[in-house]
C-alpha cells in the first residue's frame, strides 16, 4: 500500500513530492462571501488549462460511500489507483486465493467499477500477496506493478507485474523476483521510485521482523533488485503494517505505521533514496488516536501534508496534518479522527490518493466483508464558476464563507503537465450600514451612505450626477435625471473588499399643457400637449372653471377672456410621490362675431340648435338680425345671450337659407359688425 498525491490526475509517481508547487498563477488569500475573485496565470504557452475555483478541499471531513462486496476480492490486502490517458484503474491483491484484480472505473472513479481477475497469473503471484504499488517509467512510457507477499519468511516474494503502455493491457506479463536477498519476510508495505540521480530505488517494511529494506533496481526498474537490509533504525519499528514516502525540501522520508504498538514512525533517509544512514523518529499515537493501524496514504495538498490511516479493529479514519514532512516538534503533528467513513469494515489498505479534476477519492478495501469504500472530497458548490478550461480565467465569487481550495492544471496528461493549488479564505461580510435601494423623483437630490467600523477606506465609483468620485467619504449626493447605479468599494485590514451597489431608480413624470394660444371669443378649445405622462396617473388642472373636466390629460376649456391653467401630473408608489407641472395660457380674441353658419333646431346637442352670437367678450349687442328670403324680419335681440329657436310667428320656419346682420362692441371697446348668411336644418 504507499501513497502519494501529487494533485495530477495522470502521471503516477512513487511518492508524495514537495515540487509539484511552481506558483502557477496569482491568487488573493482572503476575500469577502460575494467579493469578486480574479485570478491570472503564469503560463502562458500550455496546450491546455483546467482551473477549479471550488475543488475538494482536504481540511475537511471526507466523505464516504461503501461500494459493496460484488468485486471478486477475498481478503484484499492491497491496493492502488492510477490514471492512464483520462481512464482510472484500480489495482487490488486477494492475499487469501493469490489473485490479483483490475477495476475499471472508466472516465471517473465514481462510476463503479468493471472486474478483471487475472488469477495468480501462471503461478507468478507471490503466495498471499499483502502490498502493492504502481510506478511508471517516463522514459520507456511503461507501467509497472510491484507486488510483494508471503506470510513466512520461506514464501516472502517480490514481483513486477509489466502491463506496457497501458494499463488495460489484457496479458499483462509478471517477472517474480523471489526473496531477493533472503531480505523479506511477511512484507507489507512497499515502495518504487525514481532518484533524482536516475536511479531507480525502493523500500519495504516487513512484518515480521519489524526490518527495513532497500531495493536497488540500479538505472532499470525492470531488472532483478539488491537488497540490503536496514534492520530496526534507531527501534521505531514494531510489526509494521505499511509505508508511505514523501520527498520535501530537499530531502527523503517514510511513515511508517505500526501494527504492534499502535503507533506512527518517520524514518529518514536524507537527500537520496540510496541512503546508508536511515534515523528513525516514533510520532506516537496522537492522543490515543491510532489503534491497530493497518494501512496508511500520504497526501500533499496545496503545500500541506495529510497522512491517512486506517485502523483496522475500530474501522476509523485517522488523519494526521503536517505542514511539511519533518516537523521541529511532534507536537507539530495535528491528529483528527473520523468515525467510520462509507462502511469501513476491518479495513486492510488504503489506496493513493487521485484527484478526478475537482473532486479527489481514494479507496479502501474491508477484510470482515471482502467489499470496497470510497473516500472523496467532493467539490463544493460555493463558486459561482465551478470550473475553467481557457488561460485566463474569469471573474467569480464564492457565496459562503469558507476556505477553498484553487486547483491550476496545465498540460494535463502530457510530460510537461504543471500543477498548482492555493487556498483562498473566504470571510462573511463584515457589518454594513447603507442605503437599501430606493427610489428617487427625478429632479430630487438624495445623499447615499456607507459606513463599516472595520473598514480601512471606502472608494465611490464615478457616476452620473454625484458630487464626489474617486473619493474616500462614507457619503455622496447625487441628483440622477435616470434610473442609476451607484458603486462602492470599502477596502479592509485583512485583505476583504467589499463591491457593491446601491440602485437608484428614478422616476419620470411629465406635465405638458400644450402650447400658449389664441381662440376666438366663444370658441373651444382642447388643452393638454403629446408629452404628457400617460397611463396611471392622477391628473389635475386648476383653475377649473370653464373647463370640461378638471381630472383629465385633455380637457375642453371655452374661457370668457384670456385665461391660464395648471396642469399637476402625480404618480403615487410606494413610499414616493412623483409630480410634474406646466402651464397653458389661453388668450381669447375679440376681432368679430362668433356667429355659426348653420344650425337644427331639432337636434338634441345645445350647442347647435339654436342660433345667436357666441362671444363671451361683448360688452354690448346693438343689435342681431334675421331675415328670410323675402326681406321679412323673423328674429331680433340685443341680448347676447338670446339664441333664435327656428320659430317665426310661432310657427316652424321653413328651410332655407336666411340673413343674418349683427352690430356691437368688444370690452375692449371695438365696434364690430358683420353680416352674413345662415342655413336652417330641420
Amino acid at each position: 500500500m504507499k501513497k502519494r498525491l501529487l494533485l495530477i490526475a495522470i502521471l503516477m509517481v512513487s511518492l508524495v513530492t514537495g515540487s509539484f508547487a511552481q506558483t502557477l498563477f496569482n491568487s488573493p488569500d482572503t476575500v469577502c462571501v460575494n467579493q469578486p475573485v480574479k485570478l491570472s496565470s503564469k503560463v502562458f504557452d500550455g496546450r491546455s488549462y483546467f482551473w477549479g475555483f471550488c475543488s475538494g478541499y482536504l481540511f475537511n471531513a471526507p466523505s464516504g460511500t461503501y461500494m459493496g462486496d460484488n468485486f471478486d476480492f477475498s481478503i484484499p490486502a492491497g491496493m492502488e489507483i492510477a490514471n492512464d490517458s483520462g481512464n482510472f484503474y484500480g489495482f487490488v491483491v486477494n492475499a487469501k486465493t493469490t489473485e490479483l484484480l483490475r477495476l475499471n472505473f472508466g472516465n471517473s472513479l465514481s462510476n463503479v467499477p468493471s472486474i478483471t481477475n487475472f488469477g495468480n497469473l501462471a503461478g507468478g503471484l507471490p503466495e498471499n500477496p499483502t502490498t502493492v504499488y504502481m510506478a511508471y517509467d517516463t522514459f520507456s512510457h511503461k507501467w509497472h506493478l510491484f507486488v510483494a507477499g508471503g506470510f513466512e519468511a520461506a514464501t516472502s516474494e517480490l514481483a513486477r507485474v509489466d502491463f506496457g503502455r497501458h494499463l488495460n493491457n489484457p496479458k499483462p506479463n509478471i517477472a517474480n523476483f523471489g526473496n531477493t536477498g533472503n531480505a523479506l519476510f511477511h512484507p507489507k508495505g512497499l515502495f518504487v521510485a525514481k532518484d533524482a540521480s536516475g536511479r531507480w530505488l525502493g523500500y519495504v517494511v516487513n512484518y515480521g521482523s519489524s526490518n527495513l529494506v532497500q531495493l536497488d533496481f540500479a538505472f532499470n526498474p525492470s531488472i532483478t533488485p539488491t537488497a540490503r537490509n536496514f534492520n530496526n533504525p534507531d527501534g521505531v519499528l514494531n510489526f509494521p503494517s505499511d509505508l508511505a514516502a514523501a520527498y520535501d525540501n530537499g530531502e527523503w522520508h517514510l511513515f511508517i505505521s505500526n501494527f504492534g504498538n499502535s503507533t506512527i514512525a518517520r524514518i529518514d533517509l536524507g537527500t537520496t533514496l540510496d541512503t546508508l544512514t536511515p534515523v528513525g523518529y516514533n510520532l506516537g499515537d496522537f492522543l490515543f488516536r491510532v489503534l491497530k493501524p493497518s494501512s496508511l496514504s500520504l497526501v500533499r495538498d496545496c503545500n500541506y501534508f495529510h497522512l491517512y490511516i486506517t485502523d483496522s479493529t475500530t474501522s476509523q479514519l485517522v488523519e494526521v496534518r503536517m505542514p511539511k514532512a519533518r516537523m521541529p516538534l511532534l507536537t507539530d503533528y495535528v491528529g483528527i479522527t473520523y468515525s467510520v467513513v462509507g462502511g469501513m469494515n476491518f479495513p486492510t489498505a488504503i489506496s493513493g490518493f487521485l484527484r478526478d479534476k475537482d473532486t479527489v477519492t481514494a479507496f479502501v478495501t474491508n477484510g470482515r466483508d471482502s467489499s470496497l469504500t470510497r473516500i472523496s472530497f467532493n467539490q463544493c458548490t460555493s463558486a459561482t464558476i465551478p470550473s475553467f478550461t481557457e488561460v485566463d480565467p474569469p471573474i467569480y465569487s464564492y457565496t459562503s464563507p469558507g476556505v477553498y481550495n484553487v486547483y491550476y492544471v496545465v498540460d494535463e496528461g502530457m510530460p510537461t503537465q504543471r500543477v498548482d493549488c492555493q487556498d483562498i479564505t473566504v470571510l462573511a461580510p463584515p457589518t454594513l450600514y447603507r442605503n437599501n435601494d430606493t427610489t428617487l423623483c427625478q429632479g430630487d437630490t438624495l445623499r447615499l451612505y456607507a459606513v463599516s467600523t472595520l473598514a480601512d477606506s471606502i472608494r465611490w465609483a464615478a457616476g452620473h450626477n454625484i458630487d464626489t468620485t474617486n473619493i474616500y467619504v462614507d457619503s455622496v449626493r447625487i441628483y440622477p435625471d435616470h434610473s442609476t447605479t451607484y458603486r462602492y468599494t470599502l477596502y479592509y485590514p485583512f485583505g476583504c473588499i467589499v463591491d457593491t451597489a446601491i440602485r437608484v431608480n428614478v422616476v419620470k413624470v411629465n406635465a405638458d399643457a400644450g402650447p400658449d394660444r389664441w381662440i376666438k371669443d366663444g370658441a373651444i378649445s382642447i388643452i393638454g400637449g403629446p408629452f404628457t405622462s400617460v397611463g396611471n396617473y392622477v391628473y389635475h388642472w386648476s383653475p377649473y372653471q370653464y373647463m370640461s373636466d378638471s381630472n383629465v390629460a385633455n380637457p375642453y376649456v371655452n374661457p370668457p377672456n384670456d385665461f391660464t391653467y395648471y396642469l399637476k401630473v402625480i404618480e403615487i408608489g410606494e413610499g414616493y410621490a412623483c409630480m410634474a407641472m406646466d402651464t397653458v395660457t389661453v388668450r381669447v380674441s375679440c376681432e368679430d362675431f362668433n356667429i355659426p353658419n348653420a344650425f337644427s333646431p331639432t337636434s338634441p346637442h345645445p350647442g347647435s340648435n339654436r342660433f345667436g352670437v357666441s362671444n363671451n367678450s361683448l360688452s354690448k349687442l346693438n343689435y342681431l338680425h334675421v331675415y328670410n328670403r323675402y326681406g321679412q324680419l323673423v328674429f331680433t335681440t340685443t341680448d347676447p345671450n338670446q339664441k333664435w329657436d327656428g320659430l317665426f310667428n310661432g310657427s316652424l320656419a321653413e328651410e332655407g337659407v336666411y340673413v343674418y346682420e349683427a352690430d356691437g362692441f368688444c370690452k375692449s371697446g371695438k365696434r364690430i359688425n358683420k353680416k352674413g348668411n345662415v342655413t336652417l336644418l330641420r
